[in-house]
């Protein structure tokens, strides 16, 4: 992360939509305090990477107004193409050495001039190693790409103080529900509008992270291209598959050949993990996101993976102001709040 800070609001950016979250937190009790969505608006993010900061600011910060928060220090997450991470295994060296070692590693593996982008890594400690090598997580993006991230926060009157990534919000809201897991790898995967966020657990620490460009989009898009209509109707026709309304044959099959495709991009980034990691065992899949209604999808990445699947629950051990929010109300938005509420959880000097 590039900033710290306490009190934060949190604001996931997403493709079709922008979330808002706040918690209050006291010890290792957490409670939601805060919720609030708004469209995103229309070109303003391609793969991760913002195309109009202004157009998107102003998005912020009408929401920020809709829910009259009073914080002014924010937390946010990049994600897609902007986001590299990837990791590594490098002889032991002692650890106020690592930085300047990692600069030269990283221009073996990253695939952009190592003066353009910011470098963070983290020593992954619970990983089982060769007592002389260490394990490290890489994490690469491009100064210019991040900065409008920040720029759009700043604009929207907020000040920027935590921008993290997509995938390891995610792992944060899983420990904060969890708990540090020893001894397991698990698998968790938000499927959102534009990407889905595939991220490894293992032994309480995130071992990997990658975004794959496929979503509930893909299925918007597929649906579109072979009734020949348009996307607002094609995703009009999406959604009630979603919620088991009536819909023409064509839909129910173009649904079932998109499940196939998007499983089979998650089945890849399962195999690139394996290929990095010896001797694991994926426990389990948590699965969240928008892509959880899409009928069928769930059912595939099961089969695909051979590995019990479950949902991702943000709220197993967050609770929330039962005076503003009703318990049906956090039913609706807990696939949307995952990556939000990893943010609101953020600190100063965080890792």
């Amino acid at each position: 992360m590039l900033f710290g800070s306490n009190k934060l609001v949190a604001l996931d950016i997403g493709t079709s939509s922008i979330k808002l979250v706040e918690v209050e937190q006291s010890g290792r009790k957490v409670s939601l305090t805060a919720f609030g969505f708004i469209p995103t608006p229309p070109g303003c993010l391609n793969g991760g990477e913002i195309t109009n900061p202004v157009a998107l600011a102003e998005a912020v910060k009408t929401l920020v107004g809709q829910t009259k928060t009073k914080r002014k220090k924010a937390s946010t997450a990049a994600w897609g193409t902007v986001i590299i991470t990837k990791r590594i295994s490098i002889p032991r060296i002692e650890e106020h050495l690592l930085g300047d070692q990692l600069k030269w590693e990283a221009e073996q593996y990253i695939p952009f001039d190592i003066n353009e982008i910011n470098l963070q890594y983290e020593i992954l400690r619970n990983v089982n190693t060769n007592p002389e090598q260490m394990n490290v997580l890489l994490v690469a993006a491009k100064k210019d790409y991040i900065l409008k991230y920040a720029e759009v926060i700043e604009t929207a009157g907020l000040t920027c103080s935590v921008l993290d990534v997509a995938g390891f919000a995610l792992g944060n809201c899983f420990e904060a529900n969890y708990g540090k897991i020893s001894g397991k790898v698990n698998i968790l995967l938000n499927i959102g509008a534009g990407v889905t966020n595939f991220v490894v657990v293992e032994n309480g620490e995130v071992t990997f992270s990658r975004d794959i460009p496929v979503g509930g989009t893909t299925f918007t898009n597929d649906i579109q291209k072979i009734m020949g209509i348009t996307t607002d109707e094609a995703e009009s026709l999406k959604i009630s598959a979603g919620t088991g309304e009536p819909v023409p044959q064509e839909v129910t099959e173009a649904i079932q050949q998109t499940n196939e495709v998007v499983a089979e991009e998650i089945r890849r980034s399962f195999d690139f993990y394996m290929a990095t990691a010896t001797d694991v065992a994926i426990e389990k899949v948590y699965v969240t996101g928008g892509g959880l209604g899409i009928p069928g999808l769930y059912e595939q990445i099961q089969s695909i993976l051979n590995t019990q699947v479950e949902n991702l629950n943000p709220f197993l051990n967050v609770s929330y102001n039962r005076s503003v929010f009703t318990k049906e109300y956090i039913a609706q938005i807990s696939p949307y709040a995952s990556i939000g509420l990893g943010l609101a959880l953020r600190m100063a000097n965080d890792s």
